[in-house]
């Protein structure tokens, strides 16, 4: 191949690449945000508690950071999620929680039987507290593990990932605003 026919391809690479990324106009246009981000409540994820009588094996701090990235991408259209307060005057809720129940399944029923037997769980209660203390949301889950695990078992379980999808899916379904 010539060295013009290595800069024609290229020129046609780099045009497609600029195309593709103007949405094919040649005019770039941005998604105008709902509200504003400083305008979008807050979800304060604040780290879980384990009751006094449940043995929890694992990182408390793991399941938040977990908790904030399935909430920052299931409703991060609608609330900011971190794990502290933005300065500012938007309303923020605190979501606060406590394990109340672990079971940590059985390993051997899990390799002999299969098909979901034997599944870790975990029973949790968590809400939301508005910014002037009031609870706004309360509910109680059972989680179980995932059917396929994860990739972070060793650390937090493999009801990291139910954990976070289920606060997450209840808090949508909870029409805050």
């Amino acid at each position: 191949m010539t060295a013009s026919m290595q800069n024609a391809f290229l020129g046609m690479w780099l045009c497609g690449l600029w195309l593709t990324s103007a949405g094919g106009t040649g005019a770039q246009t941005k998604a105008v945000p709902d509200k504003a981000p400083q305008d979008k409540p807050a979800i304060i994820v604040e780290a879980f508690s384990a009751a006094s009588s449940v043995p929890w094996p694992y990182d408390m701090k793991l399941l938040q950071t977990e908790t904030m990235a399935e909430l920052k991408a299931k409703e991060g259209q609608k609330f900011n999620v971190s794990a502290a307060p933005a300065e500012g005057s938007a309303p923020f809720y605190r979501l606060q929680g406590e394990v109340v129940e672990w079971r940590p399944g059985n390993r051997a029923k899990r390799m002999m039987v299969g098909m979901g037997s034997g599944r870790e769980e975990a029973k949790i209660h968590y809400w939301l507290v508005s910014r002037t203390g009031m609870k706004v949301f309360e509910h109680t889950d059972v989680i179980r593990a995932e059917f396929w695990g994860n990739a972070y078992a060793g650390s937090v379980g493999e009801l990291a990932h139910p954990f976070a999808d289920k606060i997450a899916k209840r808090l949508g379904e909870a029409k805050l605003e």
